[in-house]
């Protein structure tokens, strides 16, 4: 009897380590074998489509479909990262590489955080597409743990790995144009996944809510402007400091070509020279594309996954009908122009965008009584973040699209200040809404905040059609309403008074007078 009741304990104590238990359920990717802690289901690393390494370098996932039991207690590895970002690639990636993650080519994996307690509903579902510049990213760091969402907030979280730089969107010549944008179909193939998956998580399928941030809220733009009106596979759309704005739809395969000549695959573009490429091994293309000679790998204007006139696109209504919400930071140009001073140089950029040029003196008149850095950094982010917000919301609402909500974020805490002059930075709201904030660092402020911030984006995944918080109107454009929300400015961070409204165009005051006209080719520039 003794004997019995020992192997007993020892079959428990493997069930059950520190508290977690072991859970299965089943996919379309195998028996999925997770953990169960705090009431909520975790699995991690699930192969949702088949290794793209080999000869299946530069084509579109496959999806991995199998009966087979499959572990899904750790994370997959990242795929490779390109951190050769401006002035800065070590403060990138001791942002958003910590810790350093194990890279691989074979890296499309997928993780699900599901409340595990009885619900006499299906739960909302929230699907997060890390942002990174399309250059580097990972579903894996610590930042984006899905635990706290889940647990605090009775909702489905979703994170998943895609490919990118010359990996996922190589901008090569040798492909056809249809096929260059591999790391937007590895995001709809992951979106598809939840389709047919989630509701064996206990998730309702036609409550899925797609979030990103930065290139991720470019990927989910760009998601809402491929599906079509009707019967998209998600209701709702966040994008924090990040839409696709119109732009210029020449190709340009120099950055391919250029990495084709540094591994002395010299044939003229085509399988051959392709082919040679693939034989070329993935970690010694990390270190290219890590190194000074190498470019940067974009994705290209298809008119499949990506087009020229997306605003257009949205005024016509030719675009997933969805609720939206997005906004940009205070102080989101900050982490990009660290070490940077010559306008000029900034400038040179947009040159071609606008005939005759853009003079620095008419962007310091836009910007009174700043120096020149001040200048760059509020002009960085006003074209990059906060005037494609601008001009995203209005589009959708002349669309017809009456839930639409439009935010600007402003809290400043001392641990987060970890580069000079960074204020409310690009970024800088990950960690609260993901409660992954560093609890000994933390100021009372910063706590509350985190649990506020991330009731309400939950209160728009679970209900999109109404506010997502007192005093949050939806947006109506213009200089004749007020209903642009500001987020915790002036320290405000508790339920009733997170949200201050403005006048709806408030801060677009640069927007209106240039950087419309170089973010909308349309005929009628937003705003204006």
């Amino acid at each position: 009897m003794h004997i019995l009741s020992s192997i007993a304990i020892l079959l428990l104590a493997g069930r059950m380590v520190y508290g977690q238990t072991h859970v299965s359920v089943s996919s379309t990717s195998g028996k999925l074998e997770g953990i169960e802690q705090d009431g909520v289901m975790v699995f991690k690393g699930i192969r949702f489509a088949h290794p793209p390494t080999g000869q299946s370098r530069w084509t579109p996932p496959i999806p991995f479909v199998s009966n087979e039991h499959q572990n899904a207690t750790s994370f997959g590895p990242a795929c490779f990262q390109q951190f050769a970002f401006g002035d800065s690639p070590a403060l990138m990636e001791s942002i958003f590489n910590d810790p350093p993650q194990v890279e691989n080519e074979d890296c499309l994996f997928i993780n699900v955080w599901a409340p595990s307690t009885p619900s006499k509903t299906k739960r909302a579902v929230v699907i997060w597409i890390y942002g990174g510049s399309l250059d580097f990213g990972t579903a894996s760091i610590a930042m984006y743990d899905g635990m706290s969402l889940a647990q605090n907030q009775d909702i489905i979280v979703v994170s998943f790995n895609y490919r990118t730089n010359v990996f996922g969107f190589p901008g090569a010549p040798d492909i056809p144009i249809q096929l260059n944008n591999l790391g937007f179909f590895d995001q709809e193939l992951a979106v598809a996944w939840v389709q047919e998956n989630i509701e064996q998580f206990g998730g309702d399928k036609g409550k899925v809510t797609i979030m990103g941030q930065s290139a991720g809220g470019f990927s989910v733009s760009g998601l809402v402007v491929r599906h079509p009106e009707d019967d998209p596979p998600f209701r709702a759309a966040i994008m924090f400091s990040g839409v696709v704005p119109d732009k210029n739809a020449t190709p340009s395969f120099n950055p391919f070509n250029g990495f084709a000549l540094a591994f002395n695959c010299t044939q003229a573009p085509g399988v051959e020279r392709l082919n040679c490429l693939r034989n070329v091994s993935a970690e010694d293309i990390r270190v290219f594309t890590n190194g000074p000679q190498s470019g940067s790998f974009q994705p290209l204007i298809d008119n499949t996954t990506t087009f020229a006139d997306n605003l257009e696109r949205i005024r016509a209504g030719n675009v997933a009908r969805v609720a939206l919400l997005t906004g940009s930071t205070q102080n989101d140009g900050t982490l990009f122009t660290i070490g940077e001073n010559n306008l000029t140089n900034f400038l040179s950029t947009f040159q071609n965008r606008v005939p005759g040029g853009v003079s620095p003196d008419f962007v310091r008149s836009l910007y009174p009584d700043m120096n020149d850095t001040d200048v760059i950094e509020d002009a960085f982010r006003d074209v990059f973040f906060l005037c494609p917000a601008s001009l995203w919301t209005e589009a959708f609402v002349q669309s017809g699209i009456s839930s639409v909500f439009r935010y600007a974020y402003g809290p400043v805490f001392p641990d987060r200040q970890i580069f000079p002059n960074a204020g409310a930075w690009h970024s800088t709201e990950l960690p609260e809404l993901f409660g992954t904030f560093n609890a000994s660092t933390a100021t009372p402020n910063e706590v509350t905040l985190s649990k506020t911030f991330q009731t309400t984006i939950a209160n728009f995944i679970k209900n999109p059609n109404e506010s997502p918080a007192p005093n949050w109107p939806k947006y109506i454009p213009g200089n004749r309403s007020d209903t642009l929300a500001k987020l915790a400015y002036d320290g405000n961070v508790e339920t009733e008074n997170l949200v201050h409204v403005v006048r709806s165009d408030s801060l677009d005051v640069p927007c209106q007078e240039l950087w419309n006209s170089l973010l909308d080719f349309g005929d009628g520039v937003a705003g204006a």
